[in-house]
């Protein structure tokens, strides 16, 4: 968030030169109120840009390995416009990097699911499948999948051949 707050306050900086450059090379007195007009429109230019434009960057930023789930946008008061327009503000992914398969059982996997989220670290949940069952575990609170293909600490959670964890996890999305 702080970055954000930087970069508009740049904006805003880069506004105040150009209507400074500006009033100086016509050689005309421009109105006064056109200084703070510019500043203020281009720095909440820059902070509607930023905000609609988050996912999209942080999307095109992941590698090729990393399998975006699900998006989740929506509206808040502090912008009311967003009711309308809805704003990105997180998704899942599940990185195929990370995605280890049992030395016996090659059906069950184990990988971790991406929680990103702005103004936020990203969160690693590790996950278990059973590629073949349709099922998940979370591996969390000491649970997990041992390389023969026991699973320690967990139970595992029906969710179907078509849940987009569980594909992306074990062919590739």
């Amino acid at each position: 968030m702080a970055t954000d707050i930087i970069s508009m306050a740049a904006v805003g900086v880069l506004a105040f030169s150009l209507i400074y450059a500006l009033n100086h090379l016509t050689r005309k007195r421009l109105p006064k109120w056109l200084m703070p007009a510019a500043i203020g429109a281009s720095m909440v230019l820059f902070s509607v840009w930023n905000e609609y434009s988050w996912y999209d960057r942080v999307r095109a930023d992941l590698p090729d390995r990393v399998v975006v789930l699900g998006a989740v946008s929506g509206g808040a008061p502090w912008r009311p416009w967003s009711y309308v327009f809805p704003v990105t503000s997180r998704f899942m992914a599940v990185d195929r990097g990370a995605v280890s398969r049992s030395l016996t059982q090659p059906d069950l996997v184990a990988t971790e699911i991406l929680l990103v989220q702005r103004w936020s670290n990203t969160v690693r949940v590790p996950v278990a499948f059973d590629c073949a069952a349709g099922a998940r575990a979370d591996l969390v609170e000491g649970a997990a999948l041992a390389p023969e293909g026991t699973l320690r600490g967990a139970t595992w959670v029906p969710v179907g051949h078509d849940d987009e964890m569980l594909k992306a996890a074990c062919n590739g999305g």
